[in-house]
């Protein structure tokens, strides 16, 4: 089943509008206001189409209760940045090279991984929260899927995910365009 929406905080939504609307390509659908339960305290909420209807939502809050938090959804918890994180389906890996680029060219620091399941990059919103272009380019086997379960408890889970990163600065990339 598919997600209706996902929705989070922002402590700015023009920066955050910005990357999600230049940067990754979503399109803007609808904004409305309203009012927090807190007297005189009120939110604005957008919505960002991400492609095929889904939805994702930010909520900028002017209400006193709210005013110095951390909006990203790993590091206002105190976890490492990848641990929560917001993953979009990259289709092939042409795809991806191009969301990749997209992202170099609006100035953000791209990392690349490789998965035992497909490819992935990541970059950091406005937000501090970590976003992911994924590409599956093998399906989940009868045989692994079988074998999910069992790791799932597993006390000796081998640790067998990739961890190798390759990393693209968006500096590196405007220099080589340029030349």
């Amino acid at each position: 089943m598919a997600f209706n929406h996902l929705a989070l905080a922002t402590r700015d939504l023009l920066a955050t509008h910005r990357f999600y609307t230049d940067a990754m390509g979503f399109r803007l659908v609808h904004v409305e206001g309203g009012d927090t339960e807190h007297p005189g305290g009120w939110f604005r909420h957008a919505l960002y189409d991400t492609g095929d209807g889904s939805l994702l939502a930010f909520m900028e809050l002017h209400d006193e209760r709210c005013t110095d938090f951390d909006p990203g959804i790993s590091s206002g918890l105190g976890l490492p940045v990848w641990v929560n994180h917001v993953a979009f389906d990259a289709p092939d890996l042409d795809a991806l090279v191009a969301a990749r680029d997209r992202w170099l060219e609006h100035g953000i620091d791209v990392m690349r991984m490789e998965h035992t399941h497909g490819a992935s990059i990541y970059a950091t919103d406005p937000n501090g929260t970590m976003i992911e272009w994924s590409c599956r380019t093998r399906p989940f086997g009868a045989d692994e899927q079988g074998a999910a379960r069992e790791r799932l408890t597993q006390a000796d889970l081998p640790h067998d995910a990739p961890t190798d990163m390759e990393f693209f600065t968006a500096a590196e990339y405007r220099s080589k365009v340029s030349t």
